[in-house]
């Protein structure tokens, strides 16, 4: 230990400078095989994996119907969220709040974030990163602060707009949203009659026979 003007000087706790990117755990690098070669896999090797729209997709979590697997992501997510914390945030207004769960826009945000940033990572050059650095994790933060703004700086708040979503719900607006496309269909329907051509549509056939295309009878 080292003293300066005769204090004790404490050697700085030995850390890392920067903490690498949490990695997910073995069912998620499982789905991301799978993707891989529903990707760029030989065709017996797509038709190995069964229906590709049913694949799981981790920046997707509705699609992950697997519960160890959904667990997987959110673990994988909650790590991410605190390394983004800790790694790219000065301000404390740009950190992710610790209720982020109980926020859907999040964990979509969030479960986007985190794939493009493990894709720029395993690429080849940096392009990838600094697209990510540039472009990606900038607008999710000023996406973030302008919806949750300060409403969870002490503590999960109610959602603010509860009450208009169930306004939305309510029988009296569906209704009045379903009468709006029913008429709207209707009005798609009378413009197609109006413009049906009046009469038989004929067409000449090889052997010189007029056909009526629309019955197939030949007109004399």
């Amino acid at each position: 230990m080292s003293t300066v003007q005769g204090s004790p000087v404490t050697p700085p706790r030995a850390a890392p400078i920067i903490r690498s990117f949490p990695e997910p755990g073995k069912g998620i690098q499982q789905a991301y095989r799978e993707l891989d070669l529903a990707d760029t896999g030989t065709d017996a090797q797509r038709k190995a994996l069964g229906d590709l729209n049913l694949l799981p997709r981790p920046w997707d979590p509705a699609s992950l119907t697997q519960p160890q697997l959904r667990l997987e992501v959110w673990s994988w997510l909650e790590a991410v969220a605190t390394w983004l914390n800790l790694e790219y945030v000065w301000d404390v207004s740009a950190m992710i709040p610790p209720c982020w769960p109980q926020h859907p826009y999040l964990v979509h945000e969030i479960a986007v974030i985190a794939d493009q940033r493990r894709r720029a990572g395993r690429a080849l050059t940096s392009d990838a990163l600094e697209e990510w650095h540039r472009y990606a994790l900038p607008s999710f933060i000023d996406r973030m602060k302008g919806r949750t703004r300060n409403y969870c700086e002490e503590g999960h708040q109610d959602w603010p707009a509860k009450g208009r979503f169930a306004r939305h719900v309510s029988d009296e607006q569906v209704n009045e949203r379903r009468r709006a496309f029913n008429a709207d269909q209707q009005t798609q329907r009378a413009s197609r009659a109006s413009q049906q051509p009046q009469g038989p549509q004929l067409r000449v056939v090889d052997d010189g026979l007029a056909v009526d295309t629309g019955t197939g009878e030949i007109v004399d």
